[in-house]
């Protein structure tokens, strides 16, 4: 079949559902553009692309809120009672086991762009440590590596990237030698896009011979997981938990033996750290239950009156915030994905979106001119049949970095590795020479290597030279 024969095919499939305009410069491109074109018609999904536009397009179809919700219930940080005490201690001796067979990797989204930070490329690419600058990317293997060594086994790294970044991100991490962790343990692969749509619900197109996308968000994580061959690949090495963050945190701990053995213990699918809200309009999804089940409500579509409300004691109903960082079992997974119908509910998100008009010329829009629909990897946890939630704190674990400068900014985050670099130090019995407002007056870091946790310190004492304020200090 020649290239205009195959034109005519899909032009009766895009007729069918509305969107013929797609092909309207095809005498207009050149073979290999018009091979490129086909290869991306080919991928929409004819089948529902209709439904997406009556529904998210033409109309607001994204999740309600539900009128019934209660607070969820969580496990807390430390435990408060003997009977817990006992627990968490049982769950870290079954994590520390599970780590130890194989049965736990590692998997980071990281199909964003340091465009924010004004940074040119991967996100992941980003050096953020406070002395030695390490990059997003490098501090993630590093504690793989480490866990690796510490429970004597071989932790693969999964990670997922964007159309946008992929090459470049393959190009880091073999230029990097994959910092270690052999190529053979880290598998690099695609999430998915969605075709961009005008507000008349036609699909728009970046080019003549190029349909305008963007990533289908972290929710797609789940597809491509399993779409692009990497589950099968974890079944193969016998990885049965997938641990999961998100690029933008060099705070994780990306392998806790507490959360798996907790996650297994109370036999869940896919279960999540929380963070106490600083407060109640806190730009943090809020975990709460629906019909029994842990689900999350968007800060923004949380009501006024349950953001405010309090317990008896005075604190926050609905005081859980996420933070996109699960364990995920691999099994759940392949559930989701049985049918090959798998689909989280889409998050409509009215855009700038770049494109050619009618007679191909290129529109850089000053005002928001189409629809781009993303789902969310947290949809995904009321399909579980249990979830259950560990609450962390977010000096140990959460330090974002998204912006450049104010909340959320790389100043931010240095400042909270170095605290808590030195709350580590502290804890073994070092003395951290302190500023009038109590923070750190030296600049600490240390590397995976040396310390994954605080308690990994406290036999390494003798390696800590003094500190003395002002003092830069590295320890690895």
């Amino acid at each position: 079949m020649n290239q205009m024969q195959e034109f005519d095919n899909v032009k009766a499939h895009l007729e069918d559902i509305g969107q013929s305009h797609i092909l309207q410069f095809q005498d207009k491109i050149n073979p290999e553009q018009g091979l490129s074109l086909l290869n991306q018609v080919k991928n929409l999904d004819f089948s529902r692309i209709p439904t997406w536009v009556e529904k998210y397009v033409l109309n607001d179809g994204s999740l309600k809120v539900p009128e019934h919700f209660d607070p969820a219930p969580s496990w807390p940080p430390v435990p408060k009672t003997a009977e817990q005490a006992e627990k968490y201690a049982k769950a870290v001796q079954i994590g520390e086991n599970l780590i130890r067979q194989g049965k736990v990797a590692g998997f980071v989204v990281a199909g964003g762009q340091g465009t924010r930070l004004g940074f040119d490329g991967p996100k992941g690419n980003y050096p953020i440590s406070p002395i030695k600058k390490k990059t997003l990317f490098r501090i993630f293997a590093e504690n793989l590596l480490a866990a690796s060594k510490k429970y004597g086994t071989t932790i693969p790294f999964y990670i997922m990237t964007s159309p946008l970044n992929h090459n470049a991100t393959v190009e880091i991490f073999e230029s990097a030698d994959y910092y270690g962790l052999g190529k053979e343990n880290v598998v690099i692969f695609q999430q998915g896009t969605l075709p961009n749509f005008g507000f008349n619900g036609k699909i728009l197109l970046a080019d003549k011979h190029k349909i305008a996308t963007s990533p289908d968000g972290h929710g797609g994580s789940l597809k491509a997981l399993y779409q692009s061959g990497a589950v099968a690949d974890m079944k193969k090495r016998g990885v049965r938990y997938l641990s999961y963050w998100q690029v933008d945190n060099p705070l994780i701990h990306p392998i806790d033996p507490l959360f798996v053995g907790l996650h297994v213990a109370d036999n869940a699918e896919m279960s999540s750290k929380a963070l106490l809200k600083t407060g109640p309009l806190e730009k943090v999804g809020n975990f709460c239950l629906v019909d029994g089940k842990v689900t999350v409500i968007e800060y923004s579509d949380l009501p006024d009156e349950a953001a405010h409300r309090k317990t008896e004691d005075g604190s926050l109903a609905f005081e859980l915030g996420s933070i996109g960082i699960h364990i995920i079992s691999v099994s759940f997974i392949e559930k989701l994905n049985a049918d090959g119908d798998f689909a989280l509910p889409f998050h409509r998100a009215v855009k700038k979106i770049p494109h050619i008009d009618k007679n191909g010329n290129a529109i850089e829009p000053d005002e928001p001119n189409g629809i781009k629909l993303e789902t969310f990897v947290f949809d995904a946890i009321p399909m579980a049949a249990h979830s259950i939630i560990l609450q962390t704190r977010r000096e140990e674990e959460f330090a974002p970095v998204k912006n450049a400068a104010g909340v959320d900014s790389a100043e931010v985050t240095h400042q909270m590795m170095i605290d808590r670099a030195a709350d580590w130090l502290e804890k073994a019995g070092i003395t951290v020479p302190r500023k009038p407002d109590d923070t750190p007056d030296c600049t600490l870091e240390i590397a995976p290597s040396f310390a994954l946790t605080a308690d990994d310190v406290k036999p390494k004492t003798d390696e800590i030279p003094e500190l003395t304020p002002g003092c830069i200090i590295y320890l690895e």
